[in-house]
C-alpha cells in the first residue's frame, strides 16, 4: 500500500549474495501480509530470523463476548477504562466480528522489555494521548497526539512512552489495511483528489541495527492465543530493507476535510479502508456555504453497517454532553441523527473545531464485558424531546 522505501545497505539486485565484514551472509527475508502476490519488503538480517530456542505455554486472550445479537443505540464512556502497566494488559476489546476488534488502551508503560507481533491482524493505533516511539526492524516511528500508527500484520515491535498518561484506540484489522481505492490512480499514487498525500505519510527512521545475541521474548498474538518465543538474536537486527510493507504513521492533523455548499456524507471523511469496515477522521473544518445549508448532518439510517463513533476532541454541533473518549455505536437497522434542536441551532454556524475517527463496519459489531463496564445506558433516550 505505501509507496517505495529504502533504508540502510543493501545488495544491488534481490536474491543475490550480500555478506558482512566477516564474509558471512546476511540473511534474507521477504515480508508481505498477502504471500507473493501484493505489496512486500525485503530486509537483511546480521542473523536468520528463524533462531528460536524456546517457548513459553500460549496464553488464551480472546475477548469475552457478553451480547452477540443487539439492535440499541449504545454509548460508552471510554476513558473510563482504568490505565494498567503493561502495554498488552492494557488493551481492552471492546466490540468486535469477524473483521476487527476494536479496543480501548490506557498503557502507563510500554513493551518493557519485550517484542510484540499480531500474527493475525494489521494494527492501527490512533494516539489520543501521549507520545513515543515505535521500534521495529525497519527503523523508529516517533508518534504524537493524533496520530494514526500502521503495522502490518507479522512486524515484530515495542513501544515505549514518554509519559505515564496514554490513551489509545486500537483497530485489530483481519485484512490488509489499505488507502482508498477511490484515492488512488491506476498504478498506485495517490490522487491530487485525496485528503493526502505521501508527503503527509511518516515513514521508519534511525535503522540501527542491533548486533545482540542472548534471550530476547517475543510475544505472538495468534488465533485469540499470546504464544511467547525466545529467540538467540535481537529482532532489530536489519542492516537494510527495501519495499512498500512496512509500518508508518499518519496524522489526522494532516488530513484535508473535504467540504461543499450543502452537507456533505460521511464517505468525504474516509481515511483507511480495510475488507469489510473503513476508517473515517472528522477534523476541524469550514462548514457549508449555501446560503440555505444546514451544517448539522442529516437524519440517516444504517441499514448495511454499524457506525461507530470516537470522540477526540473539540465541540459537536450534532450532540450535547460528549466527552473526550466518547464511542457512540449506531448499530445497522435504525436510523439515527443530531439531538432535537441540534439542526436549528447549526443554521449560521461557519465552522466546526470538532475531531473524532469514525468506524463503519459492514456486519454487526459485538460487545464484550468490557463494553457493559463502560457503557451509558441512558443513550438511547438521549433522542427525547
Amino acid at each position: 500500500m505505501p509507496h517505495y522505501v529504502s533504508l540502510g545497505t543493501i545488495p544491488h539486485k534481490r536474491h543475490t549474495q550480500f555478506r558482512k565484514p566477516d564474509g558471512q551472509l546476511y540473511a534474507e527475508e521477504l515480508f508481505s501480509t498477502e504471500g507473493f502476490s501484493s505489496d512486500s519488503s525485503l530486509l537483511y538480517h546480521i542473523y536468520p530470523p528463524t533462531r528460536i530456542f524456546k517457548t513459553d505455554a500460549p496464553v488464551d486472550v480472546t475477548p469475552k463476548i457478553s451480547e452477540e445479537k443487539m439492535l440499541k443505540h449504545r454509548c460508552f464512556l471510554g476513558f473510563n477504562i482504568k490505565p494498567e502497566t503493561d502495554y498488552l494488559d492494557s488493551r481492552k476489546a471492546i466490540l468486535l466480528n469477524s473483521d476487527v476488534i476494536l479496543s480501548l488502551a490506557a498503557p502507563a508503560k510500554g513493551t518493557g522489555n519485550y517484542f510484540f507481533k499480531n500474527a493475525d491482524s494489521d494494527e492501527v493505533i490512533f494516539i489520543h494521548e501521549g507520545e513515543g516511539v515505535l521500534h521495529t526492524p525497519y527503523g523508529e516511528l516517533p508518534f504524537g497526539y493524533g496520530d494514526y500508527i500502521v503495522i502490518p500484520r507479522g512486524c515484530v515491535y515495542q513501544i515505549n512512552f514518554k509519559t505515564e498518561k496514554n490513551r489509545l484506540l486500537v483497530v485489530e484489522a483481519h485484512s490488509p489495511v489499505r488507502y482508498p481505492k477511490k484515492y488512488l490512480s491506476p498504478y498506485g499514487q495517490l490522487l491530487e483528489s485525496s485528503p493526502y498525500c505521501e508527503r503527509d505519510i511518516r515513514v521508519p527512521q534511525n535503522l540501527n541495527p542491533i548486533n545482540q545475541e542472548g534471550d530476547f521474548l517475543v510475544k505472538a498474538k495468534k488465533k485469540g492465543m499470546l504464544y511467547g518465543f525466545h529467540y538467540k538474536n535481537h529482532p532489530f537486527d536489519v542492516v537494510g530493507w527495501d519495499g512498500c510493507c512496512y509500518p508508518f504513521a499518519f496524522s489526522i492533523h494532516d488530513f484535508e476535510p473535504i467540504t461543499g455548499r450543502i452537507h456533505q456524507p460521511p464517505p468525504v471523511h474516509l481515511t483507511f479502508e480495510g475488507r469489510n469496515f473503513v476508517i473515517c477522521s472528522f477534523v476541524p473544518r469550514k462548514y457549508d456555504y449555501h446560503p440555505l445549508s444546514i451544517p448539522a448532518p442529516y437524519n440517516h439510517s444504517n441499514i448495511d453497517s454499524d457506525e461507530l463513533l470516537y470522540y477526540v476532541d473539540g465541540q459537536f454541533m450534532s450532540r450535547k454532553h460528549v466527552e473526550r473518549g466518547m464511542i457512540t455505536l449506531h448499530p445497522g437497522g435504525i436510523p439515527h441523527g443530531p439531538q432535537p434542536g441540534a439542526a436549528e441551532k447549526s443554521i449560521g454556524k461557519t465552522e466546526t473545531e470538532e475531531l473524532a475517527v469514525m468506524i463503519d463496519t459492514f456486519h454487526p459489531l459485538e460487545l464484550t464485558n468490557y463494553a457493559l463496564e463502560i457503557e451509558d445506558p441512558n443513550y438511547i433516550n438521549s433522542w427525547v424531546e
